[in-house]
Parts: structure tokens; sequence; C-alpha cells
């Protein structure tokens, strides 16, 4: 029995599991949509722009573990729609972009908004498939899923010719295939003891490949175990318990040389799931090329083990796999490392505990945050746009290791608020909380009506200081006393919010804070919360009078 090849591609995306997926419609895929519509067993969120779209994918596989699938239109959606590629890359996140293409006949001749996006998306890709024959579809749908979960994981792209779509065909779903799990070798599992016993001050650098409840609970279970203190990589603090001893703290941007320097004290690194980028790295100086310390790199992919950084032992295995069978074998002898954990405790128990400052012109964004904390549900989804804002969040909220932290490692404007609608959708149940900048909500603001219409109970906390402070931060710190393009003119985004329906707050004063955030909180829907910032207080560890010394 036959079928059109957009039947047999979401039938496709049936087999593999997917529930939900996002899109902007465009005619160069109608046939798909079609099929969506008709099958109605797939979810279909339509966003208002690409990147949303995208952005929503990106997020709901980092909540799920599962590759985020988006569906856009040729040309201008798919340019729209590379920034979520990009960040898939950037965030080492599964994701499958379908792109619908020009007719199989016009390939090559310039149609209309016709694009090669093998090589538009070559460098950002792990892979770009054209489907010109529709038996096979299987074929392809299956290995893009495998090929998005392996080893790093990241976005592929499947292009859809307009035409291709309506062709009958035999074929049928293949059955989803297994992504491979390397165990680490018993003799490098024992290498790898002695040289954690024989070290005085090791550290372990976390990244997101553990972000999922086996690998947190593996990775504290190791940690405990062999008493090592533990440092996020950017963007990933939630996956540790900031509460314990052995919090290290997170390796964002800007984070104080004193930091750096107590950590760069360390005389061995164990760094699992993590690329060691240069954010985390802090511009490659911790650890340094070449490394000051004993380096043991972990990771499931093999181009990346040994690229930057050259390690001590590089393994090619399953980070949570690792930590699991490392958290079994344990110390013969528990190592007395209390001075060590001490000085890192004290330090971060300092950093994270010192109060904002007020600031004169505006309120200091910090102070929102720490009204925040004793609203916070012990199961909370925390999103952060990119921005200075951030670090107040990094700083002043401790996660408990049950919470999530949903950012983008790419640095990408605008995920915050389409993020917060693919939450609200996968954990309904779930406080979501979305931390934005000024810059940022006016890039993406506009997936507020797709919140509203599916009901998410976001609430939205925008950093208003009429700047893109981060790129002001910069400024002043290369080229002082330039400020180019960065003042805005903002709307009244407490107007803007009660527009698409949601409830409106503005914070003014100091003085209104707790109240106000208590206001916010309360409520049975979602808030759009205008905070008027200070921009002298351009981040949580620094101000502009400390820029210009």
């Amino acid at each position: 029995m036959s079928s059109t090849a957009a039947d047999l591609i979401v039938a496709c995306l049936e087999a593999e599991g997917v529930d939900r997926a996002f899109c902007v419609p465009g005619e160069s895929y109608l046939a798909t949509l079609d099929a969506f519509a008709r099958r109605n067993r797939i979810e279909l969120v339509q966003s208002r722009h690409e990147s949303g779209a995208g952005f929503m994918a990106v997020a709901d596989a980092k909540l799920t573990g599962r590759p985020g699938i988006a569906l856009v239109s040729r040309g201008p959606g798919a340019t729209n729609a590379s920034i979520a590629v990009h960040t898939a890359e950037q965030d080492a996140v599964p994701m499958i972009l379908f792109i619908g293409q020009v007719a199989r006949d016009e390939l090559g001749r310039g149609a209309f908004q016709e694009v090669d996006y093998s090589r538009m998306f070559g460098e950002m890709a792990k892979a770009v498939w054209t489907i010109m024959d529709a038996d096979r579809i299987p074929e392809i749908v299956s290995r893009a899923f495998q090929i998005a979960c392996s080893g790093t994981p990241g976005p592929v792209v499947i292009v859809l010719p307009e035409d291709m779509q309506f062709d009958e065909t035999t074929a049928r779903p293949l059955e989803p295939m297994a992504v491979s799990k390397v165990r680490a070798a018993d003799q490098d599992l024992a290498r790898i003891g002695d040289m954690l016993a024989r070290a005085e001050r090791p550290l372990i650098i976390a990244g997101g490949l553990l972000d999922h409840a086996a690998g947190r609970a593996a990775l504290r279970a190791a940690a405990e175990k062999w008493s090592v203190p533990v440092a996020t990589s950017f963007k990933h603090q939630d996956i540790f318990p900031n509460e314990l001893p052995l919090f290290a703290g997170h390796l964002g941007f800007n984070i104080p040389k004193p930091q750096v320097d107590l950590l760069s004290d360390s005389d061995l690194i164990l760094a699992i799931g993590t690329r060691l980028g240069d954010t985390t790295t802090q511009g490659y100086v911790f650890p340094s090329i070449p490394p000051a310390q004993t380096l043991i790199h972990v990771h499931p992919d093999a181009n990346v083990v040994g690229r930057i950084f050259s390690a001590d032992l590089g393994l090619t295995v399953d980070p949570t796999l690792f930590l699991e069978a490392l958290a079994q074998a344990g110390p013969t002898q528990q190592p007395d490392r209390q001075s060590w954990i001490g000085r890192i405790k004290d330090y971060i128990d300092g950093l994270m505990g010192g109060a904002p400052e007020p600031a004169d012109d505006g309120v200091n964004f910090g102070l929102v945050i720490e009204a925040l904390r004793p609203h916070l549900a012990e199961d909370a989804i925390l999103i952060t746009d990119a921005g200075n804002f951030s670090s107040w969040v990094h700083r002043h909220i401790r996660l408990n290791g049950r919470q999530q932290m949903i950012g983008a490692v790419s640095g990408a404007m605008g995920m915050g608020t389409p993020a917060a609608v693919a939450a609200g959708l996968r954990c309904p149940d779930r406080q979501i909380i979305t931390f934005l900048g000024d810059g940022g909500s006016m890039m993406t603001g506009n997936e507020l009506a797709t919140a509203m219409a599916q009901g998410v109970k976001v609430k939205a906390f925008i950093s208003n200081n009429g700047s893109y402070g981060t790129i002001r931060l910069h400024q002043e710190k290369f080229f002082p006393g330039t400020v180019a393009a960065t003042p805005l003119v903002n709307p009244d985004f407490a107007k803007y919010g009660e527009a698409f329906g949601a409830k409106g707050v503005t914070i003014t004063m100091q003085d209104d804070i707790e109240a106000k955030v208590a206001e916010v909180m309360a409520h049975d829907g979602p808030v759009v919360v205008d905070v008027h910032s200070s921009l002298e207080r351009i981040s949580a560890f620094l101000s502009i009078a400390d820029l210009k010394g």
C-alpha cells in the first residue's frame, strides 16, 4: 500500500517518538503540513517567527534530551531559523530542521527563494540532506535522529523539495536506531583513580552532556565519593546542587579574576562532558594552553578530545557511564581535601551571598533576583536570555540540582521568550520564569503571542536599562569614552505585555521590589515585569565606574 512522501515524513517522525514540533507555515511544505493535520498525532505549534520556532525546538531538546523538531519554508524562513541551528551546534543540542525547497526541476536555476542548504549549513549542521527520492525518506530520517544524538549532539537539516512531497511511495518507517554509549575500560578507570588519589587539589569541570537526571546523579555521586569540587561550564550551573560544599561556581562570562585564580590553583582537572570552550575556560587560560595542571578530558566525541587542549589522558566515552563507574569504584582511602574544599566554599559563599548594592540610576537587577529567591519552586525552570543581566541570576540564585536553567551557550539574543513557550508546553505544571534584557526581549518578544495562544503562564522579568548592556560593557573596557549604537529607546514593557493579554507590572524603585515580586509570583497567569534597571550597575560583578577605573 502506497502513501505520499509527506505522509511518510510524518509517519517517520511518529516512529521516532516525536510528540511536538514547532513551525511557521510556508507554501514550500504545504503537503507536509497537511499530513501533520490529517494524521493529528504530533502537536504542531505555530510560532510567529522562524527564529522563535527554532529556539523553541532547541529549548525542547534541552528539556527532553531528544531532538527538537522545527519546520520552516525556503529562503527567508530558513535564514531566519539559522540562528537556532547555530545555537544547537554551539550548545551541543540535538535538533532537526526541516526546510521546504523549490521543486526538483528548479534546483540550481536560482529559482524564487532558492538556497543551497548544503553550503549554507555545511559548517553549522552535522549533516544536511536534500531528499530527492521519496523511497529514501525512512533511511534519511532515521539517520538524522541517530547523528543528531551521537558524539557531540547537534543539528541536522533535512530539505524537502516541494514536488517530492507529493510522490507516492511504498516505503515504511524504520525502527529507531540506537545511539551507542561507550564505557571506559577498567584500566583507564584504575589509572584515573590513581591520579585522583594522588591529587591534593583536584577539580571537576562538568559540562552540558551531563544535563539530565542520570548525569546529574552520577556527577554528584562521583564528586562526593572522591571529595572533588565541581565547577560547572557556561550556562550549566543547574547540573550540580549549588548549596553543597563541593560547588565551585559557574564558569560564565566575566567571572571575577579571584575566582579564576583560586580554581587555577588546582593540580588536576577532570573535564567531563564539556568541549572546554573559550567562555568556560575564560579565554583558554583555565586550563591554559598547555595546561598547567594534569588534565583528564572525558567526552564521547573523538573530534573534541585533544583538539584544543593536550590532555594527559583523554577518553572518548559516555560521560554519565564514566561517572557512574568512577563513583562505584571509589577511593581505597578517603582523600583529605578539607583545606582545598574549604577555600573554595568560603569564596563561593562570599561571592553568591554578597548583597547587591543599591544604584542611583535605577534598580539594581540583583535586588529583584534576591527578592525572587523565596518564591522559587523546588522544580522551577529558569530561562536566561543573552546579556549581562543574567549574571545576577547566576550569582544570586543557588540552584538545588532539581531546578533547571535554560540559556544559549551560543550567546544568541532572543532565546528567552521562545524557550519559555517550549518549557511551558513540555512542563505545564512547573514554574516557568524567564529573564530578558531590553535588547533580546524586542527580538523575539512577539512569541508572547504564542505563549498566550498555548496557555503558558510564564513570568517574564525584563531588565530595562536602555542599553545593549553587554556591548556597552565591552565599549567601556576597550574603547573608553565612546558610546556607539548601544543606547535604546524602549516601549513600556508592562503595557506591551498587557497588549498580548498578560499582566503588566513595573518596578521603578527599590522599595517596591519585594511587594511587586510577590504580586507577580502570586498571579495565576502570564506576567511581564518591566524592571527599570541601573545601567551603572552593568553586571553583577562590574559597574561602569569600575570599568572607567
